[in-house]
């Protein structure tokens, strides 16, 4: 019988959407099933994205530049210049969704077996996109505790070998919502310089701050010009994350090069959705005035909340829209799964992401879930009030052994 590559049954299960079938069962069953498992936001997406593809005149859906369609790429670089982030149209190649650009910026630098260090929780696909690249997750721990700061940078350095290639960080981070101070920032710019290794900073939520504090980009610190690269997306700073547009940013230019082969290689990004993404860019600054506004609101909510369930530890998120939380359960796989199989209040249950999903390291994150808050504030409160009165329930019952 043929056999499946080690590689394949390497590749992780998705913590995010693994749940999706048990959803499936408790909506047949007629519950409501409040959705805090993926980012997916209910922000409308801009009307000026929207209609730009409702106007579309083309006789011919061609293929674009492999590194995306020139007008898109000096809008996206005039955007980034208002951000503070000084860069060309040919240090931005278009991509696939961010995760592509990951791929991208994974292939370019790293051969089979090179290590890659990344402080968790992280986002889960890392773990997926390090195994397709061949390369080798070095996890750093952070901890609820201090709302999962950088760790120490002793930390970083214990762990950097001949094979350290680079050190990647979410900011602000999905799964915890942290933000990057620039002291913190520049401690990791020292860093790399030091050992030689790249800064991958993905920063798809880069507008989403909440409490005055400033977003700091691995692309604007003088001297890391080397050895940056920044990964973007349209997905949350529009909610258009169906338009799977994203780019790879960097000055290096041997990086960028080598990443074209790849992106030669899968031909071009789509067309329709660029069109979308550079209309995108029009996108008034009441938009996001309003959005974050509405996710302050809905952070504040959740946190409230939360903090009324005995025994529950959360850090308050500075940005992008998600949260940890620490739960007095004792495997939150199982409680996931149950609340969608056996559990409902009043025929509506609550789908959270379990945590050790976000982890490399084994056993870490067992009792810990991460909450999405793009549901508005009423569901929010709903889905919480069914959380506290689950886990009384759950803990009831008999484990086995």
């Amino acid at each position: 019988m043929p056999t499946i590559s080690s590689k394949g049954r390497s590749m992780p299960e998705s913590p995010i959407r693994k749940l999706v079938p048990f959803s499936e069962i408790a909506k047949k069953k007629g519950n409501k099933v409040f959705h805090l498992n993926i980012g997916q936001p209910d922000i409308k997406t801009p009307e000026v994205a929207m209609n730009a593809v409702k106007n579309i005149d083309l006789t011919i859906l061609e293929y674009s530049h492999s590194a995306g369609n020139e007008s898109y790429r000096k809008k996206l670089a005039q955007y980034y210049s208002n951000q503070d982030i000084p860069v060309n149209i040919e240090d931005i190649i278009v991509t696939t969704g961010g995760s592509e650009a990951l791929m991208f910026a994974m292939g370019s630098i790293m051969d089979p077996g090179d290590e890659i260090i990344i402080p968790e929780p992280f986002y889960a696909n890392y773990n997926g996109f390090s195994i397709a690249s061949g390369a080798v997750v070095i996890p750093v721990i952070s901890s609820i505790e201090t709302g999962f700061a950088l760790p120490a940078i002793a930390n970083f350095e214990k762990l950097i070998t001949a094979k350290t290639k680079a050190i990647l960080i979410c900011n602000p981070g999905n799964p915890t919502g942290y933000l990057y101070s620039k002291e913190e920032i520049m401690q990791l710019a020292d860093l790399v310089k030091k050992h030689d290794l790249f800064l991958i900073s993905d920063e798809v939520y880069r507008e989403f701050t909440y409490d005055g504090d400033i977003h700091h980009s691995v692309m604007n610190i003088l001297g890391l010009e080397q050895h940056a690269i920044m990964i973007d997306s349209v997905s949350k700073r529009y909610s258009m994350c169906g338009a799977r547009i994203g780019c790879i940013v960097s000055k290096n230019k041997e990086l960028m090069a080598t990443a074209m082969k790849f992106a030669q290689a899968r031909l071009s990004p789509p067309t329709i959705e660029q069109i979308a993404s550079e209309a995108a860019l029009d996108t008034p600054q009441s938009y996001f005035d309003e959005v974050i506004s509405e996710y302050r609101e809905r952070r504040d909510t959740l946190v409230e909340e939360l903090n009324k369930i005995e025994g529950v530890i959360v850090s308050k998120p500075k940005g992008a829209f998600y949260c940890i939380a620490q739960l007095p359960i004792d495997n939150a796989d199982v409680f996931a799964q149950w609340l969608l199989e056996s559990y409902d209040l009043n025929g509506e249950t609550v789908m959270v992401a379990p945590a050790a999903g976000f982890y490399s390291t084994p056993g870490m994150g067992s009792n810990q879930v991460r909450i999405a808050y793009v549901l508005k504030k009423e569901d929010l409160i709903s889905a919480v009030r069914i959380l506290k009165a689950a886990i009384p329930v759950y803990n009831a019952i008999p484990r086995k052994g």
